[in-house]
């Protein structure tokens, strides 16, 4: 079947079979990660990234494909991780801007978005490396270009897109020696492999595997123990210039940037100074971060001259080296008895398995199992602070029944324990971002508590019996509304407790309201809500988790 025209449905059907096939193989990637760093992160980064962008497009499908490219584009930008997560966020976002007036395109237009992609992510990039996902993405294009040259048919042009960037993925290992030295491709350019292909699988109506798979041999080889050793023959964690791999963002504030005009070349120039592998990008309200510096802290302060640090992540990459890897020191022939104490490692409580990931997702080390109805002992909280293994562990109860019982393991163990007495898991999740790994402990102490203040929690969850409290009558069985714990509001219909809730929460001041639903709550629900807050609080940027959590329909966090 020839396809001559797409509309902004099937671009967004393409998104989303890219992003799962993507999703399906993110851990073959993550075993083809030995660039710039061997963290073995990089399948891990992109598919959250285009699993964002994919969520993102979900929520905004329609027949104009401009508006659906846009809404790709920002849910990747919002949700970029890392070197190749940033430059699949800046391909789509190029394509996006490219075609951000068509209803619909044809060959040529579809060619031509692909290759703005590319000028768009080279641009981002301070210095580019060939033997990428840029070279990747570069070859692809061209051969879009040419192949819309002579062919309408959009199916063939994706055929052309996906035969040159496998072909193209072949050749990274002549341009990037590390890669031809452990035998293997770039990592990243993989990545994006997968995701054209899923592109294709949709065009023809194929189901992934039947002829649409990679032309990448032997990926079994690659996760193997002997894979990584091999890795490491290649590569030294003292050898690492810039250890600190920081990621951040800044929203624009108006004072700030009247002081301090915003120019992204001028910003890039400047940060590029601190350390490599920069990639800098922005929008009217925002611009992210990704660089690996020694000095991560003046980045920070460099970035908050044009507004609010917001989605802080800070890595220590000789830490992760040697954690994965083992340093020099610990190739002797004697077996290694020990591991060695990171400086840091934080432990968090929470209930919900979408929780505990989302906590992991931002620093935490363990989190330990429990809340409210389930408070974790002081036992358990040591043999978490044991399993960290860090100098200096840090404890967020995120709930004031679990406090005393984290201040009780202080005196247990002989690592200096910190207790931030965050009450909720908004509040843990706050505190959490404002850690820092450069800070001294004392530092962090402070910084981590201070941003408990800043943020307000509201949950929903329903009466195991009658009472009345605060003059309100509530009955077995209804939804409450509660804010900062105190019960605010209740009613029969769990949507509507939860709509009260936030019109009583937000304000005028109100910028972030971040949406965990629980383990009862529906997609029905889920859109019903988000489309309630869309229509009241359309200032008010909303993100979206799946917490999985009992008890709680919904835990809001408004910042």
């Amino acid at each position: 079947m020839s396809i001559t025209s797409i509309d902004g449905k099937r671009f967004a059907e393409m998104i989303i079979m890219g992003a799962h096939h993507l999703s399906a193989n993110a851990k073959l990637v993550d075993a083809l990660n030995v660039f710039p760093v061997p963290d073995g992160d990089t399948g891990t980064n992109m598919n959250l990234s285009m699993t964002s962008g994919a969520k993102e497009v979900e929520s905004n499908i329609q027949e104009h494909i401009g508006k659906v490219g846009s809404a790709l584009s920002k849910g990747l930008l919002m949700g970029a991780r890392g070197n190749s997560g940033v430059i699949l966020s800046q391909l789509f976002r190029g394509f996006a801007k490219k075609i951000e007036s068509k209803a619909s395109i044809n060959s040529n237009e579809f060619a031509a978005a692909f290759d703005a992609g590319v000028a768009t992510a080279y641009k981002a990039v301070m210095k580019p490396v060939e033997g990428t996902i840029l070279t990747v993405a570069k070859d692809a294009a061209k051969a879009a270009v040419q192949s819309a040259e002579t062919n309408e048919d959009i199916v063939k042009v994706m055929e052309d897109i996906v035969k040159e960037a496998n072909a193209s993925l072949q050749r990274t290992p002549n341009l990037l020696p590390v890669l031809k030295e452990v035998g293997v491709v770039d990592s990243g350019g993989q990545g994006l492999v997968f995701v054209y292909e899923g592109f294709l699988a949709q065009l023809k109506g194929e189901k992934l595997g039947e002829g649409i798979t990679s032309s990448q041999p032997s990926m079994e080889q690659l996760v193997s123990a002997e894979h990584h050793m091999n890795v490491n023959e290649h590569m030294n964690g003292e050898e690492i210039t810039y250890g600190y791999c920081t990621e951040f963002m800044v929203r624009f504030e108006a004072d700030k940037v009247k002081d301090h005009p915003f120019k992204e070349e001028d910003f890039r120039n400047t940060l590029s100074e601190y350390g490599d592998s920069l990639l800098v990008i922005s929008d009217d309200e925002i611009v992210k971060v990704h660089i690996h510096s020694e000095q991560p802290g003046e980045c920070l302060s460099y970035g908050q001259k044009f507004g609010s640090l917001i989605k802080i992540k800070i890595d220590n990459m000789r830490e992760q080296f040697s954690s994965v890897y083992g340093d020099e020191s610990s190739k002797p022939q004697q077996p290694v008895l020990s591991k060695k104490k990171e400086e840091y490692g934080i432990v968090t409580v929470a209930m919900g398995s979408g929780i505990s990931d989302l906590f992991k997702s931002i620093g935490s080390k363990a989190v330990i199992e429990g809340g409210q109805t389930m408070n974790p002992s002081t036992e358990d909280i040591v043999k978490a602070i044991r399993e960290v293994n860090a100098k200096n562990v840090i404890i967020l109860p995120n709930n004031k029944n679990i406090i005393m019982a984290a201040q009780q393991s202080v005196d247990l163990v002989d690592e200096n324990v910190i207790v931030i007495p965050s009450k909720t898991v908004p509040q843990g999740m706050a505190a959490l971002l404002a850690f820092n790994p450069s800070l001294q402990a004392e530092d962090n102490e402070s910084a981590m508590t201070e941003a408990l203040s800043h943020v307000k929690t509201g949950q929903i969850t329903f009466a195991v019996r009658d009472t009345s409290i605060d003059g309100l009558e509530i009955e077995n069985g209804d939804f409450m509304g509660l804010s900062e714990g105190k019960i605010t509001n209740k009613s029969k219909d769990k949507l509507e407790a939860a709509k009260e809730l936030l019109q009583n929460m937000i304000d005028e001041d109100s910028e972030i309201l971040t949406i965990i639903y629980g383990e009862d709550v529906n997609g029905e629900e889920v859109e019903q809500l988000v489309a309630f807050c869309e229509e009241n609080f359309e200032d008010v940027e909303v993100e979206l988790h799946d917490g999985k959590q009992p008890l709680y329909s919904f835990i809001f966090s408004v910042e």
